[in-house]
């Protein structure tokens, strides 16, 4: 039996997984649960975690699985958690795996999650991800994450990136910048007027602001693929 906080979380969560492919962070639970301090958000998700909904990966920032949801979430979402040999549920395919109905994208390269680096031109390799993670509009490719400026936001360097190929952004969205026509970076996007701020989710590292101009906008994360 779920509190109706603990049941508002577990909700947040799950959209948040389905939609961005990785969990919110901390202050974005605070803020979707309006409450005053992240230490009532520490205590919903070790609730979550001792009731079996939710899995906490170890060392890892932002790093949250679910593993399973009441039945209103399940039948309205099509939720069905799987179970690896032994006692501990899979990672859900959309956030950390590969399904068996997958598809082939190009991996174009290293995306720097950190300093900018330059732009991704050419092909390295391909990699099979999940059917589901990829909208029916619009072109998908995958890059390698290199650095630790969004470890907050569950990206990890060595990480696999999805991205739907796109050029516009709405504030929030974890995109594929690119600066000045020459380097390329992973952030967090956000629109103040006629400047954009890409944004880490790593304190280490500031936010960096841009004329308008001086951005364009390449692609949406929509999916995380983790090799472990």
């Amino acid at each position: 039996m779920l509190t109706r906080k603990q049941y508002d979380l577990l909700h947040f969560i799950h959209q948040r997984l389905q939609r961005d492919g990785v969990p919110p962070s901390f202050d974005e639970m605070k803020d979707a649960l309006d409450l005053r301090s992240k230490s009532g958000i520490h205590r919903l998700i070790t609730a979550l975690e001792e009731r079996g909904f939710i899995h906490r990966l170890p060392h890892r920032a932002r790093a949250i699985e679910i593993t399973r949801l009441p039945e209103s979430l399940e039948s309205s979402n099509g939720f069905r958690p799987a179970v690896h040999e032994g006692s501990r549920p899979e990672r859900p395919a959309a956030a950390y795996g590969v399904e068996a109905a997958s598809v082939e994208l190009p991996v174009m390269g290293r995306i720097a999650a950190g300093t900018p680096i330059e732009a991704i031109q050419q092909v390295s390799h391909n990699v099979a991800v999940p059917a589901a993670m990829l909208s029916s509009a619009g072109r998908h490719y995958a890059l390698e994450v290199k650095g630790d400026s969004m470890i907050e936001a569950g990206i990890n360097s060595g990480d696999i990136v999805v991205i739907q190929e796109q050029p516009t952004a709405q504030n929030g969205d974890i995109v594929v910048a690119l600066i000045e026509g020459e380097e390329a970076t992973l952030k967090t996007f956000r629109r103040r007027g006629s400047t954009i701020a890409l944004e880490a989710a790593n304190p280490a590292y500031e936010t960096r602001l841009y004329q308008d101009h001086q951005v364009r906008v390449q692609g949406k994360l929509v999916g995380l693929i983790r090799t472990y």
